[in-house]
């Protein structure tokens, strides 16, 4: 048995809130059973120098955790005057990720920051960044082609992300804390809805996992990823016709 009771293929109970940063561009607050992250998208008429005269847009992400997302306190790493490396590495996956759904041609010389910041801890953390950022980079960009900012909606891929693990209950999909704190082997996986595959990041804590084992955590994370584009496509749907 699993520590909260679930099936081995089951999600926590996941919601997706728009509109909560009022005055963002897009925004989406995401719950992931006991995992929270507000993600709010924000544009600016300009690139990075190394765009500019380019026609090009951009897309990145900020992440970052409030001091008792956790179960003890954390220090602001604004306070210790320069982020961690557990950090830079989570907002680079979820910039990239974003951007692999994205034609940045298409979106012209714009940029787009979405910042993903953890209010609630509760195991899967990135995943459930990525899935919320998609929802709000959405509708940021919903609201660019409704103020005629861009002729048309840039998106080339819907994108999902989350995680799975070998565990005393075998392989599971969507790790909570308790599961992922004890997990011999676990993998975040970044998909987009036709099955393509932007990034996995696996790690065998113990002894190494074989590759059937391996083939059983991507088939429960395609089926996890399938029922999370359900849902962002259902959050998007209901903010776009509000």
């Amino acid at each position: 048995m699993r520590p909260s009771g679930r099936a081995i293929d089951a999600l926590r109970p996941v919601s997706i809130q728009t509109g909560f940063a009022r005055h963002a561009e897009g925004s989406a607050l995401i719950r992931m059973g006991g995992t929270e992250v507000l993600c709010a998208a924000s544009v600016e008429s300009r690139v990075p120098p190394f765009l500019r005269g380019k026609g090009q847009g951009w897309v990145t992400a900020e992440y970052g955790m409030l001091p008792r997302a956790t179960h003890n306190r954390g220090p602001r790493e604004a306070a210790k005057g320069k982020q961690g490396g557990r950090t830079h590495e989570i907002q680079r996956l979820i910039a990239r990720a974003l951007r692999a759904g994205i034609d940045l041609r298409a979106l012209g010389e714009i940029s787009i920051t979405v910042d993903c910041d953890v209010l609630n801890a509760d195991g899967g953390t990135r995943c459930a960044a990525i899935t919320g950022a998609w929802v709000a980079l959405r509708l940021a960009l919903e609201k660019l082609v409704r103020t005629n900012v861009i002729p048309a909606l840039p998106v080339t891929a819907q994108v999902a992300a989350v995680s799975c693990g070998l565990t005393q209950a075998g392989a599971v999909l969507d790790l909570d804390y308790a599961e992922d704190s004890n997990a011999a082997a676990d993998a975040n996986f970044v998909l987009t809805e036709t099955g393509g595959i932007i990034e996995i990041q696996g790690t065998a804590e113990q002894a190494p996992f074989s590759q059937e084992q391996f083939n059983e955590l991507m088939r429960l994370a395609q089926a996890g990823t399938a029922r999370l584009f359900e849902i962002q496509r259902d959050a998007v749907a209901q903010a776009v016709a509000a």
